[in-house]
């Protein structure tokens, strides 16, 4: 890996002290979030740790973190790796996103604000998708699913959604770059924005599921492909 790779990830607060650990966890979750690493990628070690300046033990201190979270792996001898995900690894991101971000559409408050953020995101996304903007596409859906998770107000809720983030845009490495890809997403977030914002809870639940099962039911045939 490269420092322009790394470029991305600023060093700023990364002093050695008791956050820093889970300050660097932070930065490459949001790496893998953005699709900056792909699956089965190397982490090293004394790159990232003159990239953040920050010591080996504060590097390796991230890493464990990441690891609990099932984003990277310690091999023996070799290294510390960002996971390849499996079909088991989807079923359980999907599982938490039916909790997360169904229990979302159920239970929390849409301000009208919120409700114009959600069609203005798709927007974007449709306006990526014509442009052939790929990463602008895999994004904007990143941002639509994190906004809705987040009407929750709930930091332990925002939390786990980055990670379940991390995961999914780890499955659909190997899909990103095609534009067809994003296409039914752009479409099917659009109509969700468009059930919230008329209310229908009922029928965005509803929505949201069928939404979720089709995802799902795509990624694994994808990995088993």
């Amino acid at each position: 890996m490269t420092d322009v790779m790394w470029s991305s990830l600023s060093a700023e607060g990364l002093h050695e002290h008791a956050q820093a650990p889970e300050r660097v966890a932070e930065l490459l979750r949001g790496a893998i979030s953005a699709g900056t690493i792909r699956p089965g990628s190397k982490l090293p070690e004394v790159e990232l740790t003159r990239q953040l300046d920050i010591s080996r033990h504060t590097l390796r201190s991230g890493f464990q973190i990441l690891a609990s979270e099932g984003l990277v792996e310690r091999h023996p001898n070799r290294g510390v790796f960002v996971h390849q995900p499996t079909a088991a690894d989807v079923a359980e991101v999907y599982r938490v996103r039916r909790v997360l971000e169904v229990g979302a559409v159920r239970t929390a408050e849409f301000p009208p604000e919120e409700l114009e953020q959600l069609h203005r995101i798709v927007s974007a996304a449709e306006l990526a998708r014509e442009c052939g903007d790929v990463p602008a596409m895999a994004q904007a859906n990143q941002v639509f699913h994190r906004t809705i998770a987040a009407q929750v107000r709930s930091a332990m809720i925002d939390a786990l959604m980055e990670q379940v983030l991390a995961r999914m845009r780890l499955a659909f490495y190997a899909k990103s770059e095609q534009p067809s890809f994003h296409h039914a997403y752009i479409v099917r977030n659009r109509e969700l924005a468009r059930l919230l914002s008329q209310g229908d809870r009922a029928a965005a639940e509803a929505y949201l599921l069928t939404y979720l099962d089709a995802a799902e039911a795509e990624l694994v045939e994808h990995l088993d492909s």
